[in-house]
């Protein structure tokens, strides 16, 4: 049972009143930590979804929780894959429209998403030394838009503790990076691994 407590006082608003201005956090360079630029998945809840879900519905999800990626894991919790807003929003479902005759609304996470066993990720010891320079020349590497950060130090199994991702990059440097023909997703490398 709550125990009681006393309400607080409050004042009338008049005259000119302003709103408060969230202080801005310390500018990231190429020079400054790799850190700075991580989603630090052990301080922050991963945004995760089942491969049994809808396409439609992640595409909803991401968007509720402003993500514009989701880890995507089984049943026993461990990772499946991953599915970006550009696998969902790509060409990619229209292909597999086409190929398999099914509606829209019946494509599954585990139909768009790229599986576990075509992921790679950097290892938490890289990143500790690591700078944004590092991340960004590994994305561009890559051609991929986000990375993730295994922790293999960890007891049991190795996890996923992190997520770098080209946007929150640019957004956090306040430019646009160029990308030298960074694919746009997951899903592009995948069908390129394929078709080569």
């Amino acid at each position: 049972m709550m125990k009681e407590y006393k309400s607080l006082a409050v004042q009338y608003l008049t005259g000119m009143v302003q709103i408060s201005n969230p202080v801005s956090p310390n500018p990231v360079t190429y020079d400054s930590r790799a850190s700075e630029v991580m989603t630090d998945l052990r301080t922050v809840q991963a945004a995760i979804i089942s491969p049994s879900i809808t396409m439609e519905i992640a595409n909803t999800y991401m968007m509720q929780r402003g993500v514009r990626t989701l880890l995507v894991m089984n049943d026993d919790n461990s990772l499946a894959g991953i599915i970006t807003a550009t696998d969902i929003l790509s060409e990619k479902p229209m292909r597999f429209i086409q190929e398999r005759g099914v509606k829209h609304n019946e494509i599954l996470v585990m139909d768009m998403m790229t599986p576990l066993n075509n992921l790679e990720a950097i290892p938490l010891d890289e990143v500790v030394h690591a700078k944004v320079g590092n991340i960004v020349a590994s994305l561009r590497e890559s051609g991929r838009l986000h990375a993730l950060v295994i922790d293999d130090a960890t007891i049991g199994l190795p996890r996923i503790c992190g997520i770098f991702s080209w946007t929150q990059i640019e957004k956090q440097l306040g430019t646009i990076i160029p990308q030298n023909n960074v694919a746009k997703s997951f899903a592009e490398i995948e069908s390129t691994l394929i078709t080569s």
